[in-house]
């Protein structure tokens, strides 16, 4: 896991429910914790673009359901400043659902664009990954 080179605004606190962008058969998760994330006692920790996160399987095929996988943050709404001085915001949040912690995803194919934090940070998913911004 690289670091990042932007400052990332971390938008999507614990328990959010997300949308994910491929074709891993989870639709909707909801993120229980954020992994790596050091925060102050009894606050909320969050994430945003680029980070791990563990989640359950809201929707998706029945298989999948009820299942804990790690995810990868790829967009947010919420914009965030990049060193450039240029600030990005997505239209939805989005995620990816791993194989592994190593940052190979489960699925095939990605709807929609990642943003370019994500790729930087996960080789994987810039693999797969058609549209970058």
């Amino acid at each position: 896991m690289q670091p990042l080179k932007a400052r990332v605004a971390k938008a999507l606190p614990v328990y959010s429910k997300i949308e994910t962008c491929d074709n891993s058969g989870a639709k909707v998760i909801k993120v229980f914790t954020v992994m790596g994330s050091k925060t102050v006692k009894g606050r909320i920790s969050s994430c945003g673009v680029g980070d791990l996160v563990m989640a359950s399987v809201i929707k998706g095929r029945p298989d999948m359901r009820k299942q804990v996988v790690l995810a990868v943050i790829v967009r947010q709404k919420k914009e965030y400043r990049r060193a450039d001085g240029m600030r990005i915001k997505f239209e939805d949040n989005a995620a990816v659902v791993l194989k592994d912690d190593k940052g190979n995803p489960k699925g095939t194919i990605f709807k929609g664009a990642i943003a370019k934090e994500a790729c930087e940070r996960w080789p994987g998913i810039a693999k797969l990954a058609s549209v970058v911004v």
